[in-house]
Order: C-alpha cells, then sequence, then structure tokens
C-alpha cells in the first residue's frame, strides 16, 4: 500500500523550468490515480460504475501498459516487453481492463510502479542527453516524430483522464472523495 504525506505528495513547481513543470504535472496524476487506488480489497479494486467496464485495478494495469508502450514505441522504437509483447491487442483491444479481475490489487500496483520506475528512468536519461526538444524514434506516415515534450504530456492527458474515472470508481467503492489524500 502506497502511503502519502506532505513530504512525498508531488506537487508541480509554481515556477521552474519547462521540463519541471511537464514532470511535476505528470507526477502529481500518477499521485491522483495511486491514491484514488490505494486501500482497496479485491472486490473494490474488481467493481465498476454504471454500464462501463472500467475498474480500478483494470486502470492500473492499462496505465502500466500505457507507460511501458509509450517509451518503448515512441521514444526508443524498441518493441514492448512483457506481459504485453503477448497480448494480441487487434484481437483483444480491452485486454488489460479484462484480465485484471485475475490480478490482486498488490499485484496490478507491483505491475503499475514497475513500468513507471522503468519510464522516469527512461526520461531522466533523455533529458540529461537533451531537453524536451528531442525527437522520439516513432516516425507518423507523414514523415514526422514526436517530441519528448510531447510524448509526457500525452501521458499527463492519459493519466488526468483516467484520474477522473477512479474518483468517480473509487466514491461508488466506498465514499472517498477529494483532489488529495488526507495529509
Amino acid at each position: 500500500m502506497i502511503e502519502f504525506t506532505a513530504e512525498t505528495w508531488p506537487e508541480p513547481p509554481l515556477a521552474g523550468t519547462e521540463a519541471a513543470a511537464v514532470l511535476g504535472a505528470l507526477e502529481r496524476q500518477r499521485a491522483t490515480v495511486a491514491w484514488k487506488c490505494t486501500g482497496v480489497d479485491a472486490a473494490g479494486s474488481r467493481a465498476t460504475l454504471g454500464t462501463s467496464r472500467v475498474t480500478l485495478g483494470g486502470l492500473l494495469k492499462h496505465l502500466a501498459h500505457v507507460e511501458d508502450s509509450h517509451f518503448a514505441r515512441l521514444w526508443t522504437g524498441t518493441p514492448v516487453g512483457p506481459p504485453w509483447d503477448t497480448v494480441d491487442w487487434a484481437t483483444d483491444p480491452e485486454w488489460a481492463y479484462r484480465t485484471a479481475a485475475e490480478d490482486t490489487p498488490e499485484e496490478l500496483f507491483a505491475l503499475w510502479q514497475a513500468a513507471v520506475a522503468r519510464s522516469r528512468a527512461v526520461v531522466e536519461e533523455a533529458l540529461a542527453a537533451g531537453g524536451l526538444d528531442q525527437l522520439g524514434a516513432f516516425t507518423t506516415s507523414d514523415g514526422e516524430r514526436p517530441n519528448l515534450r510531447r510524448i509526457l504530456l500525452d501521458l499527463v492527458e492519459e493519466y488526468a483522464r483516467h484520474a477522473g474515472h477512479a474518483d468517480l470508481i473509487r466514491e461508488s467503492v466506498d465514499g472517498l472523495t477529494g483532489e488529495d489524500p488526507p495529509l
């Protein structure tokens, strides 16, 4: 279980470099999703809201895949590793959400945390080699390549979208509400 304190809760800098602001926003969104998914049992991890099939566990597994695939595919141009490399995404695009029900909350957190750690290491190395304007390996059919800024901003957007889902699902599980954990 992840515990948050005033010292560990990430806040983007009020004034800082562009890279610090983007990374601060990403870390805050990661922490928000982690907080909303922390402390639920297996039933809470599998709970849905309305007709949606999205679960807190499914969000963690999906976001682990997003972390790994964004940096493998878009930044380094390498194949994504396990467990993602065994999935036929064309025939089972909801694999992460569907199979999360087979995993414990602890396994899902570990999978997600490992993917986040890999992403942080890639970003740290990339920033040490240059700035946000560096181009990733992926090339579109039009010959364009995303820069590191765009990849990171796409992750911020992905997390923000899913933080909203996590807010609603978690409130339906046990009534937990709010933007920040009690510190």
